[in-house]
């Protein structure tokens, strides 16, 4: 069984900061890429930035300069730091990994329970 266990939301006012993190833990052989994602009220779930163990990371346009992704692999943990944030960040970030929980299974995404972020004065 896996977990993955987000912290770090709150309420922020419009330029502020916050630090996310997210924890993997369980029956995991190895992680492939770890990532946030994000879903604002009435809209679909959108990419935040995604890091790959090798430390390779990709960012959504609207992000890039503002958010910074990292990640602890002995930790199995991934951090996202976000400054600058404005009333449109405010939704639910979601922690993604992808990961085999055995050395013959295939990779599969498994998904955090959700942590808000309410950006608003």
């Amino acid at each position: 069984q896996v977990q993955l266990v987000e912290s770090g939301g709150g309420l922020v006012q419009p330029g502020g900061s916050l630090r996310l993190s997210c924890a993997a833990s369980g029956s995991i052989f190895s992680i492939n890429a770890m990532g946030w994602y994000r879903q604002a009220p009435g809209k679909q779930r959108e990419l935040v930035a995604v890091i790959t163990t090798g430390g390779r990371s990709n960012y959504a346009d609207s992000m890039k300069g503002r958010f910074t992704i990292s990640r602890d692999n002995a930790k199995n943990t991934v951090y996202l730091q976000m400054k600058s944030l404005k009333p449109e960040d405010t939704a639910v970030y979601y922690c993604n990994a992808r990961l085999r929980t055995t050395v013959g299974d295939r990779f599969s995404d498994y998904w955090g329970q959700g942590t808000q972020v309410t950006v608003s004065s």
